[in-house]
């Protein structure tokens, strides 16, 4: 008994197939709108491992200068973020690893407006920059009601 099931080879009577046809698109035809996954999914990973990476790092610090995980920590202040990276300090390493991972998932949808709106996706455009004003919205008050 053969059956023909979609995405699969014909003849296959589980679909599981790796054969092409020849109507579908192949990794290289620029008409494939993979170009934005890919540029996305190349941003989700490589601020997923910078994040890792700096987190890593900043604990790493904090066992070799005796600081204990539950001891408390200084709070935020992007001025000192600097000096305390440059002198090696875990909270810096710890406060940038963190910042990268709220601003990895932003930098995501800020590249789909950009990809939207490139390919003239106009609803999908107006979505992606909705969702950067309720961020942008969401820190400034934050911001504001912080200070």
């Amino acid at each position: 008994m053969t059956a023909s099931i979609p995405g699969g080879l014909p003849g296959s009577a589980t679909g599981a197939g790796s054969a092409r046809s020849s109507q579908e698109p192949g990794p290289a035809d620029p008409a494939r709108p993979a170009g934005l996954e890919h540029t996305i999914a190349r941003l989700l990973t490589t601020g997923t491992y910078a994040s890792i990476a700096l987190l890593v790092v900043g604990v790493v610090l904090m066992v070799v200068n005796g600081i204990g995980p539950l001891s408390g920590g200084p709070a935020f202040d992007l001025g000192r973020l600097g000096p305390d990276l440059v002198a090696l300090r875990p909270a810096g390493f710890l406060w940038l690893g963190l910042l990268a991972v709220v601003a990895t998932p932003t930098a995501r949808v800020a590249a789909s407006l950009v990809g939207y709106a490139r390919r003239g996706e106009r609803a999908m455009t107006l979505v992606a920059a909705l969702i950067l004003f309720v961020i942008a919205a969401s820190v400034a008050l934050a911001q504001a009601l912080e200070g």
